[in-house]
Parts: C-alpha cells; sequence; structure tokens
C-alpha cells in the first residue's frame, strides 16, 4: 500500500508560550517544537498498517527547515520517506494549507493518507477533511477505531455523546483521535537508522490566505479563591456568594 503520513511541528505542550512582538504570532526563540500530539496516532496507524498489509510510508510535513526535525521523528518510529514542503510563509489558514498538500498527492496514487485530527495551537481540526474534499476520496475525522483491508476500511468515529460505524473503499483520508492506538517510542536503532534517511524538500507557493490572525492575547487572570468558612457554618455564606456574587442560583 501507498501510505501517506501528514505531520505538523508545534510547539511543546509543556513549554510556556510567550506573545511574540507583533501581537499576532508567538515567540519561537528558544522554544523547543515537537512532533504534534495528534500525529502520533496518525504515523503509528500507518506503521501497522504497512506491517500488516505491506508498503511504504511517507511523511510529510509544511513548513520552515526545522519542520524537519519532526519528519526525522516520525522515520525514527518506522517510516521510510520524508518530504518537506518548505515555505517561509506564515500558515495560519487551513484552506491554504489544505490545497497545498492536496496539490502534492493528487493523482500520487495513494492508498490511504493519515492525520491527526487537529493541531495543538490553534486547534482548527479542518485540514485532513478539507484535503479530502479537494482531491474528491472519503474523509473520516475523529477515528477512534480502524481495521484496514486491500479494498477499504471500516471502523468507528467519536461523535457527541457516542461512536459513529462507518465503512469505505480506497483511496481515503482519515484523521486520527487520541485512543485509537498506542503511539511507539523511536528505538535508538530507529534514531540511528532515521539519520541515514534521506527528507527530500521541495520548495511550495501557497495560494493567498483567506484567513488572518488581528491579535493573540492572553487569558484574563482568574481571581483567587476565597476561603467562606468550615463545616456547616459557611454554607449561608456560600449560598450568598452564588446567588448575589456569581449570579449562579
Amino acid at each position: 500500500m501507498n501510505i501517506i503520513v501528514f505531520v505538523k511541528q508545534v510547539a511543546d505542550t509543556e513549554a510556556r508560550v510567550q506573545i511574540a512582538g507583533d501581537g499576532t504570532s508567538i515567540d519561537t526563540l528558544d522554544l523547543n517544537f515537537i512532533l504534534n500530539p495528534f500525529d502520533e496516532f496518525a504515523v503509528e496507524e500507518a506503521l501497522r498498517t504497512a506491517e500488516k498489509l505491506g508498503g511504504e510510508v511517507t511523511v510529510i510535513s509544511l513548513g520552515n527547515e526545522s519542520a524537519a526535525g519532526v519528519i526525522r521523528t516520525a522515520l525514527a518510529m518506522g517510516a521510510d520517506r520524508g518530504l518537506l514542503l518548505k515555505t517561509g510563509a506564515r500558515c495560519d489558514d487551513p484552506l491554504q494549507v489544505a490545497r497545498a498538500l492536496a496539490a502534492e498527492i493528487a493523482g500520487s496514487g495513494f492508498d490511504l493518507a493519515f492525520f491527526g485530527k487537529q493541531a495543538v495551537g490553534n486547534d482548527h481540526g479542518q485540514v485532513g477533511i478539507l484535503v479530502a474534499e479537494l482531491i474528491g476520496v472519503p474523509g473520516i475525522s475523529m477515528v477512534s477505531g480502524l481495521e484496514v483491508e486491500t479494498g477499504g476500511i471500516r471502523g468507528k468515529r467519536e461523535i457527541e455523546g457516542g461512536t459513529e460505524s462507518f465503512e469505505c473503499g480506497l483511496p481515503a483520508v482519515v484523521a486520527t483521535q487520541k485512543g485509537l492506538n498506542e503511539p511507539r517510542y523511536a528505538s535508538l536503532k530507529g534514531r540511528m537508522a532515521a539519520k541515514k534517511k534521506t527528507i527530500e524538500e521541495k520548495e511550495v507557493s501557497l495560494a493567498e490566505p483567506l484567513l488572518e490572525v488581528e491579535s493573540l492575547n492572553y487569558p484574563p487572570q482568574r481571581e483567587r479563591g476565597r476561603v467562606l468558612g468550615e463545616g456547616a457554618g459557611a454554607v449561608p455564606e456560600l449560598v450568598r456568594c452564588l446567588r448575589e456574587d456569581a449570579k449562579v442560583i
């Protein structure tokens, strides 16, 4: 099978993110970037599919030179090839990104394309399904269970209040959800092998964005909590605060 995984570099989820001086982006100085956590499930599912049915796993990322780092991470996990779609432009618009990715894989003869359901940071959760729509193949989001056969796929996806079963033919695009699998750690052998694998680079031009970030702001500071008392004697004051201050009863 010809399997593609799209990955994105994101700020370390444990890092303290600071807004840059322009007020519309984050300060990347000394900021550590990692493979988007939801993309780890996509890489793992692609590798398991190739191990089961045979085939090649190609990892693709869109971004600047530093995005090669997350491709290298996926190669260390076991992917076969890497491709960096190189651009220095900001990629805030999901449709702008989807058009560039769709143009790369349209007509390539792929069988399955995997995405993480969303990238932490902007949390748009749109690119995978937009790519499916642009190239005219089935796109399934929030996938939490998957079975892949030579002629098609079936599984389940999360919906509000439950799960939904699906079945479709190939080619298809799948956006993976947490819980689909347990991503493997890159072994020392895998990391050494990844150093010998080449990452192809291709310059791409993005269409004009339809979405623009006007400003970023920190969340408002939460008020400090108040101790109203202890035991049953604090109940009247608690009720008063809920009714008059918080106005929730």
